[in-house]
């Protein structure tokens, strides 16, 4: 299988960097995959070039092609004004509109304040939605305050286990030492008829009641 990263930090080092490469890992403790890092600052003359002409560079070629036949993809941004930087989402505009159907991603972002937590929620999950990309219950965002607390490590160890889960074929993945892991994509995310996420999976038993008769319930005789 095989897993491609996409790191939209503007600098080397760079804490976006530091967060997808510690969520590669966690992926990959948990499927056989060989891992490819695209470094967004690196193609960002190609990128121009490309939103001018309509042509892209061989290198940007390359990448995007590694987008569109990966199994999984982890896409992690700093955070510009509220959302994803500029950079991060003119790769993604270049992205055939197909590319990401049905594909697993894994979203993160980094920033210097908790404040923009649910950037990955508010700007980032809508996004790979309208790729029609199937992103993974858990995202991760890393304040500077965060690194090196356990609550980080902890979303980042789930995080890699879910996209792990949803790469392997039929929804299992495979354990450090490769023997089956019987959980399936759908019972991390159960999703209902409309595609929404649920916490019980479709077949679990239970009773939708109506909103009148609970409302009747409540009625004093």
């Amino acid at each position: 299988m095989k897993l491609v990263v996409v790191s939209a930090g503007l600098s080397s080092p760079s804490a976006t960097r530091l967060l997808a490469d510690r969520l590669t890992a966690a992926t990959l403790e948990h499927a056989r995959a060989e891992a490819e890092v695209v470094e967004v600052r690196e193609l960002a003359t190609e990128i121009a070039q490309h939103l001018v002409t309509g042509f892209p560079p061989a290198r940007l070629a390359a990448a995007l092609d590694a987008v569109a036949a990966a199994d999984g993809l982890i896409a992690v941004t700093p955070v510009f004004a509220g959302s994803y930087s500029g950079l991060f989402k003119s790769f993604f505009d270049l992205i055939d509109k197909d590319a990401l159907t049905g594909k697993p991603v894994l979203i993160g972002a980094t920033g210097g304040t908790a404040r923009h937590s649910l950037v990955t929620e508010h700007a980032m999950r809508p996004l790979f939605a309208h790729l029609r990309a199937l992103v993974v219950p858990t995202a991760v965002y890393a304040a500077s305050e965060d690194w090196g607390e356990d609550g980080l490590a902890a979303r980042i160890a789930r995080a890699g286990r879910e996209l792990a889960r949803f790469m392997a074929p039929g929804g299992q993945g495979a354990g450090p030492a490769g023997t089956p892991d019987t959980d399936t994509a759908a019972a991390i995310a159960p999703r209902s008829l409309t595609g929404a996420i649920t916490s019980v999976g479709p077949d679990g038993g239970f009773d939708v009641v109506p909103f009148a008769q609970k409302l009747a319930a409540l009625r004093v005789e």
